[in-house]
């Protein structure tokens, strides 16, 4: 894309997200993801029906009056998004193809977390880290953030979501929250040791994104020639077979399978985003979900 394309499509994005925003997120964002601790405010006299366990003795016993601490929550938080660019993310069968989904997912998270005052950034990476933008908080800094997804063009074409998570459990120093965005199609076993010690770090949140054609092919009696997007690697497959569907159903269930007995222990419930509909449902459910939790 020229730069004219790249700017009507930040735009598109844009208007697109602030109206989510606007009309949903933001309070759904808010009641899904609470401050991370408290921080002391100030120490004021003792009421009736203040609680007991809140007084300062120290004070108390200098001035000889009942004295409590106050405290506040910290509510301002780091939002991380990291997004796998690798050749598979520019699959698509539909009008949308991983990558531009990706890109109006990460822009709904991005302007509700600035709504709600916190900071955002990024991270693209395949199987290097291809880019790394600070967290930062305001508009300008969120439109930065997708200019680059909708953009950038990535050096390589492979896949390491392990390298992902052990560099931003390093240059991340506070917890905070960290959404993951890929198709995960890589092996769980690259991946998992670094996304066991993520889980502990941060509030992590896989977003998995999928296009229905790469778990089943359509029924046409044809031979078509194939390559793959991230190793280049060709192959001849005849689709009148029905032996390709029941391999990609196979891969889907243990790759499913996988994720779950990775996910499950940390209590992580992931986001699955269908390409060929509106990216906003499944956040806003999974929004809803959370902050009932909260809640109870």
């Amino acid at each position: 894309m020229d730069t004219a394309e790249i700017l009507k499509k930040v735009r598109q994005i844009e208007i697109q997200t602030n109206k989510l925003v606007s009309e949903t997120f933001a309070g759904e964002y808010l009641s899904a993801f609470k401050g991370q601790g408290i921080e002391f405010a100030e120490v004021r006299e003792y009421t009736p029906g203040d609680d007991i366990r809140s007084i300062d003795w120290n004070v108390t016993a200098r001035t000889g009056i009942p004295y409590i601490k106050k405290y506040n929550e910290e509510r301002e938080l780091t939002l991380m998004i990291a997004c796998d660019v690798s050749g598979s993310q520019k699959f698509g069968s539909k009008d949308k193809l991983k990558l531009e989904a990706a890109a109006e997912l990460a822009a709904l998270f991005a302007f509700s977390a600035i709504k709600n005052s916190d900071k955002v950034g990024l991270m693209l990476f395949s199987d290097k880290i291809e880019l790394f933008v600070p967290p930062k908080k305001g508009k300008k800094h969120v439109l930065r953030l997708i200019r680059e997804l909708v953009a950038f063009e990535p050096q390589s074409a492979g896949t390491d979501i392990g390298l992902c998570l052990e560099t931003m459990s390093k240059v991340i120093k506070r917890q905070g929250i960290l959404i993951l965005i890929s198709d995960f199609l890589s092996p769980v076993s690259s991946f998992s040791k670094p996304f066991k010690l993520a889980a502990k770090k941060f509030d992590l949140i896989p977003v998995i994104v999928q296009d229905k054609l790469e778990t089943r092919l359509p029924p046409l009696h044809a031979c078509i020639d194939v390559t793959d997007p991230e190793t280049g690697q060709e192959d001849f497959l005849c689709l009148s077979s029905g032996e390709i569907n029941d391999a990609l159903d196979d891969y889907a269930r243990r790759q499913d399978l996988n994720l779950r007995a990775l996910f499950n222990p940390y209590k992580i419930e992931p986001i699955r985003v269908d390409t060929a509909l509106p990216p906003a449902d499944p956040v806003i459910a999974f929004f809803k979900a959370r902050a009932k939790k909260i809640r109870r």
